[in-house]
């Protein structure tokens, strides 16, 4: 394999430690960077030889420093950055912001605060980190062991009351609202500025239990926020900062039931966007474990749901078909047995049409074009025309199964729908969607209704990136 050289050009030390600390020879780390590579899809071929050039200084090119990354993470049970294995090539990608679950309510005050602090001050590394799989599952396990924090009060700094908090829980359903109709792209500067400059003073102020507990529970809603317009501005390593914090203010507003919904609703699908199916079934799991006895059918179903996408991804449609049926039965009993107000506000939106539209992913998955058809139609048919970044998936998933279907003229005319909504977004979600959708059509562009519809969304492609 090609190497560039670092920096410095001197010995890596650190890594020459990482690798007596996890017990590996030279020849042990080249196999187990070689196994996790295959896992992504790389075909990497290292040696021992590899290694020791690794020790002299060199560092190897694209993906495999993150990969390396992982074979330690796995074989240490923790997070192991580019930095820490010498190979952050001057960028210092892996400062450790953001990246842990802390163990105290004022260490996760510091590190959410710093999160937001280093994001407005536009520090490249936080997005350019890559993400390991391990990353994702290991603040899952912290939340499901970690006692619940005894006190949260304070008493230094401006006081902060109940009207303090109503005003942040509807400034995030008003950012809420504005993501779905434009995007990430619009509305992520605004949520991130509004955490470092607001919230994190409303942290550091005084405040009874009562008020901390119900400021931790909306400082973790908009914090998840943050994280999935992350996303969908494809950041993924500042995504799964973001969530990682979100989940540790879930923990210190006592809400097993958000926490859940962070790991199933945020963290699993990173999972499935960054294609790592095991840990999406894994996080779902683990939403559905550590938030047992805390949560209404409606907030189930949506873990039912993350959890079959995962098997959907691995193949395993038998399994995948079974949680598509708990999911289905679970939101049969909110609308029928459920009181008015059961539901937490923030689970609100997950009604018929979202469930809809995350069984149309399951099938699309399994290359199930009539199925996926079905749901998705059902989804567009519930979706609100303000949703307007779910209506565009939705279409470009149902175009998808028109092409699988062999149906041009009608993927073609469902695309044409997705595009003119493409042209309000700055979503970088729905761009990959339609991406995927403009591969799926080139074997057909000597079609006359496709060659034409290409040409269309090429350009309505090129001109909706995200910044």
């Amino acid at each position: 394999m090609a190497a560039r050289p670092l920096v410095a050009r001197q010995p890596n030390q650190r890594l020459q430690a990482l690798i007596q600390e996890a017990g590996f020879s030279n020849a042990g780390l080249a196999r187990r960077v070689n196994l996790c590579g295959e896992e992504q899809g790389l075909d990497l071929r290292y040696d021992k030889t590899s290694v020791a050039r690794w020790l002299r200084g060199q560092q190897p090119r694209g993906r495999t420093p993150a990969v390396v990354c992982e074979a330690f993470s796995r074989q240490l049970g923790r997070t192991v950055s580019l930095d820490e294995i010498g190979m952050a090539a001057g960028k210092n990608l892996a400062s450790g912001v953001g990246l842990h679950f802390a163990p105290t309510v004022a260490g996760a005050v510091e590190q959410a605060c710093e999160l937001w602090r280093s994001d407005v001050g536009r520090r490249d590394f936080l997005s350019g980190a890559p993400v390991a799989a391990s990353g994702l599952v290991e603040p899952s396990r912290d939340w499901l062991i970690t006692p619940p924090d005894a006190r949260v009060v304070r008493s230094a700094g401006p006081r902060v009351s109940m009207p303090d908090v109503a005003a942040l829980r509807a400034t995030t359903d008003s950012l809420a609202e504005l993501d779905h109709r434009f995007g990430g792209g619009h509305v992520r500067p605004v949520v991130v500025h509004y955490l470092n400059s607001v919230v994190s003073g409303m942290l550091a102020g005084s405040y009874t239990e009562t008020v901390g507990r119900a400021l931790f529970a909306a400082a973790a809603r908009l914090t998840e926020l943050a994280g999935y317009t992350a996303v969908d501005t494809g950041q993924s390593g500042l995504a799964q900062r973001y969530y990682i914090q979100a989940l540790r203010m879930a923990q210190a507003a006592g809400d097993r039931a958000f926490g859940g919904y962070v790991l199933a609703a945020g963290m699993s699908h990173l999972a499935a966007i960054l294609g790592n199916p095991r840990e999406v079934a894994q996080l779902a799991r683990a939403a559905q474990e550590g938030a047992r006895g805390h949560v209404t059918p409606r907030v189930e179903a949506l873990f039912r749901a993350a959890e079959a996408r995962g098997h959907a991804l691995t193949g395993d449609a038998a399994e995948c078909g079974r949680l598509c049926g708990e999911a289905v039965a679970a939101m049969d009993r909110a609308e029928t047995g459920g009181e008015p107000g059961d539901d937490p506000q923030w689970i609100a939106h997950f009604g018929r049409a979202y469930l809809a539209d995350e069984l149309a992913h399951c099938h699309s998955d399994l290359r199930q074009p009539d199925e996926t058809a079905e749901q998705a139609r059902a989804a567009l048919a519930g979706h609100p025309e303000n949703r307007v970044r779910r209506r565009s998936i939705g279409l470009f998933l149902l175009a998808s199964a028109y092409v699988q279907k062999r149906e041009l003229e009608h993927a073609c005319e469902v695309g044409a729908q997705a595009v003119n909504l493409l042209e309000s977004l700055r979503s970088g979600r729905s761009s990959e969607y339609a991406a995927s959708l403009r591969r799926q059509l080139a074997p057909f562009v000597k079609v006359p209704v496709v060659g034409e519809f290409a040409v269309r969304l090429e350009r309505s492609t090129a001109s909706s990136g995200v910044a």
